[in-house]
């Protein structure tokens, strides 16, 4: 039945999209006349094609990441749900999402054009646009898997894909990126989020903690006196592999948020973003080696990743000492974020709400506290940003990241929940015991990841 629906519905999507392209009035679909009016263009669009390119990469260091943290009787799966995300997503995206994201505003909620890219939306600009934002709503949707690992049903997770880059982050990011209500916030200059501290990395993180909550925690990983148990992943190098590639990825991340090669703070958002992810991932590191006497290589990935979560809303207002300071706070949040949904009883495998849902907020605040007035918004065209520390805007500033920062909180978690209870009423999103215990890539997929190495036991 879910097969026949899907089907029918990209059938759907097809027709829709050909009835919308007829109408097409393409007002620069070659960029002959956009590199003509600006020459300077060229280097711009090569700049963030290219960056756009680093963060797509970023999908296989999740994957990566997420299967090396795993057990390896779900490694195909894993694997699967990062390549399927991004591919169901893509779609979901292309026929609404970014319409919802970039499309004319309607009252400040949602926007409501550039639907199938059809019509005057058949131009290099526009594109270039939906491209960017394309691969940032996949690593939103990507985020999650983590966070619901080893005991997702497949279809259920087709689904949330598809409403995730449909819906649930097009119309967040309307707020903050598409003149949406958010963005105009009379405090300090309206909510701000460089490259996506809240609109990616919290929105996903949330999301992943309502996923979390619905499917309940996996066999095995409470005791019956209620403490946590350790389930040990099955490789740790191809956990390792995995930060690498995302931190690469994250020099497009961040730098690429300016739209613009020609905007040389990009030496600064590279520098803040290396910094805050050493720092915190240093502070992870010793913060688990005082608690157990041992230098923990898992803790020690995730902080750098936490780090670069952090720094993504305030990389381009910041220096280099303040970079630092937010990757030390970002240590303490993912370390702690662990044992605290531990101590709840929420089962999350890859770490992946403390990494990117606790410190995507703290990036958001970070920017109200640490921005230093010496740079603006280059996308925006907006004067410069100051938080606490600096300027008398300070106050105002940070009062707008905190009105976001509650706002992303309540909407993520919110759709999240909502979305993964009505998919357990309609499909049932947890495997059964039996298939939980044997692991998902037979059940679901047929095709072990190791499978000269496969066992069936827990």
């Amino acid at each position: 039945m879910l097969r026949r629906i899907l089907f029918l519905g990209f059938l759907a999507m097809l027709l829709l999209a050909m009835v919308a392209g007829a109408w097409a009035a393409a007002p620069d679909p070659t960029g002959a006349a956009t590199l003509k009016a600006d020459p300077g263009k060229a280097v711009d669009y090569v700049w963030v094609l290219v960056c756009g390119f680093l963060v797509m990469f970023m999908q296989a260091g999740f994957a990566c990441v997420e299967s090396g943290f795993c057990r390896a009787k779900n490694v195909t799966n894993l694997m699967t749900k990062n390549l399927l995300d991004f591919v169901v997503g893509s779609l979901a995206f292309w026929a609404v999402g970014f319409g919802i994201i970039m499309g004319t505003d309607w009252g400040g909620l949602i926007g409501s054009s550039k639907f199938f890219l059809a019509g005057d939306s058949y131009d290099v600009e526009t594109y270039l646009s939906f491209f960017w934002q394309l691969v940032f709503a996949a690593t939103a949707a990507t985020i999650v898997s983590g966070a619901v690992a080893e005991r997702l049903k497949f279809k259920a997770y087709l689904v949330y894909s598809a409403v995730i880059c449909l819906f649930i982050y097009p119309v967040y990011a309307h707020w903050v990126w598409g003149s949406g209500w958010l963005s105009k916030l009379p405090f300090g200059l309206g909510h701000l989020d460089f490259a996506g501290s809240g609109v990616v990395h919290a929105v996903g993180g949330f999301v992943g903690l309502a996923g979390a909550i619905v499917l309940g925690p996996r066999y095995g990983k409470f005791g019956k006196d209620g403490k946590p148990r350790a389930i040990p992943g099955h490789s740790i190098s191809l956990a390792a592999l995995g930060t690498f590639i995302l931190w690469f990825g994250w020099f497009g991340f961040n730098p690429g948020s300016t739209f613009s090669a020609h905007q040389l703070r990009i030496s600064v958002i590279a520098v803040n973003t290396t910094m805050c992810a050493a720092s915190a991932s240093l502070t992870a590191l010793l913060l688990v080696l005082g608690k157990t006497g041992k230098y923990d290589l898992g803790m020690a990935l995730n902080g750098a990743l936490a780090g670069l979560v952090a720094v993504t809303a305030p990389c381009a207002w910041i220096s280099s000492w303040a970079a630092v300071v937010i990757g030390i706070v970002a240590g303490f949040l993912v370390v702690g974020g662990v044992y605290f949904l531990e101590a709840l009883k929420i089962d999350d495998p890859v770490g992946a709400v403390s990494v990117h849902g606790f410190n995507g907020v703290w990036g958001l605040l970070a920017v109200g506290i640490f921005a230093d007035g010496t740079y603006g918004n280059y996308a925006t065209k907006a004067p410069f940003v100051e938080g606490l520390l600096f300027g008398g805007a300070g106050a105002g500033q940070f009062m707008a990241q905190l009105i976001g920062a509650v706002v992303v909180i309540a909407w993520a978690f919110g759709c999240g929940l909502i979305l993964f209870k009505v998919l357990d009423a309609v499909l049932g999103v947890r495997v059964d015991p039996h298939e939980e215990l044997q692991g998902l890539d037979i059940v679901e997929h047929g095709t072990p990841g190791y499978p000269e190495f496969y066992i069936t036991r827990s």
